[in-house]
């Protein structure tokens, strides 16, 4: 059974900093596409930031050179680490894990966590 659990979340001011998490279980981490999305009240869920299992990352032109994602092989979790954050960056944040399972090793599928809260109040 995946399990993605999401940590990290809360209220932050504007211009603060939060870094949230997401650790893995189930999944083949290691051969795994890892990101994280985001959602607002009304919004499109959207791609914020990807790093693959060689470790190339990509980011929405919105956060570009102010967050950064990462990803513990070791501890099967993923962060992404948020600065300068602003009113626009409220948002339920979620982790998605795109790869092979023990049971299904030979295809890539997708997983979601539940979603953390982040509050940036201005």
């Amino acid at each position: 059974q995946v399990q993605l659990v999401e940590s990290g979340g809360g209220l932050v001011q504007a211009g603060g900093s939060l870094t949230v998490s997401c650790a893995a279980t189930g999944v083949i981490f290691g051969r795994s596409t890892m990101s994280w999305y985001r959602q607002a009240p009304g919004k499109q869920r959207e791609l914020v930031a990807r790093i693959t299992s060689a470790g190339s990352t990509d980011y929405a032109d919105s956060v570009k050179a102010r967050f950064t994602i990462s990803r513990d092989n070791n501890k099967n979790t993923v962060y992404l680490q948020m600065n300068s954050l602003n009113f626009e960056d409220t948002a339920v944040y979620y982790c998605n894990a795109h790869g092979p399972t023990l049971t299904n090793w030979n295809q890539r599928l997708d997983f979601w966590g539940q979603g953390t809260q982040v509050t940036v109040s201005s």
